[in-house]
């Protein structure tokens, strides 16, 4: 793609790093992989741990669900208006967006289903479910790095970029914004961690250290056993 087929990039966008989405990205990559394994190895009737993962899964949807409704509303609709040639991409990543919704509507109906007994073929119809989400999201997040994020980093102002984490705080419950964080977090180096938490208020941080981060790590003992 030619960088003269759109629009300039506006002075206003310096100052922002679409790097940090790639950090979001990797903990969607990874809790998706492991609610397979997870809800794969649950024993027949064993109800307690099915409900325990089926909880995780609710906190996995509302975070990808919060994260791609924030993209549907505040970075679809900036790029399409300042792109030419690259139109077929933005349209593309809605696209993937809706499937990657509706494999996870069929999974959490899945897992809703499968949660209360714990059955084998229940179990087994989750996991066949959750295989598909992730490949239709890991299909999505891959192009989404390599060819919407550069396009966005010339395109779109650093406010345009930093409203939609405002959206998803604004949007997501308190408690979960904590443990999402960590799902953020878990897999970031020292340089990553310093730039997601560097964007908080000093409040903010704090709360993370003192509240978030021991609930988060007792969230992982509980899932991952």
């Amino acid at each position: 793609m030619s960088a003269s087929s759109s629009s300039p990039v506006s002075p206003a966008s310096a100052g922002f790093d679409t790097r940090e989405m790639v950090i979001v990205h990797r903990g969607l990559r990874r809790e998706s992989r492991l609610l397979i394994e997870l809800i794969a190895a649950v024993e027949p009737g064993d109800t307690a741990r099915a409900k325990v993962l089926a909880d995780h899964f609710d906190l996995y949807r509302l975070g990808l669900h919060g994260h791609h409704t924030g993209e549907d509303e505040l970075l679809w609709p900036p790029l399409l208006a300042r792109v030419d040639l690259e139109a077929d991409l933005v349209l593309r990543m809605e696209a993937q967006h809706e499937r990657v919704a509706g494999s996870l509507t069929t999974a959490g109906e899945l897992i809703a289903a499968w949660a209360p007994g714990a059955g084998v073929s229940e179990r087994d119809a989750a996991v066949a479910a959750l295989v598909e989400h992730r490949a239709a999201l890991v299909e999505h997040l891959d192009e989404e790095e390599a060819e919407l994020l550069p396009l966005a980093q010339r395109l779109l102002t650093a406010q345009e970029w930093q409203a939609m984490g405002e959206h998803f705080v604004e949007t997501t419950p308190k408690p979960q914004i904590l443990l999402l964080l960590g799902v953020v977090l878990e897999d970031a180096d020292a340089a990553e961690r310093a730039t997601m938490l560097g964007g908080l208020p000093l409040p903010a941080r704090l709360i993370w250290h003192l509240v978030g981060r021991p609930m988060y790590a007792r969230t992982v003992r509980r899932v991952r056993g």
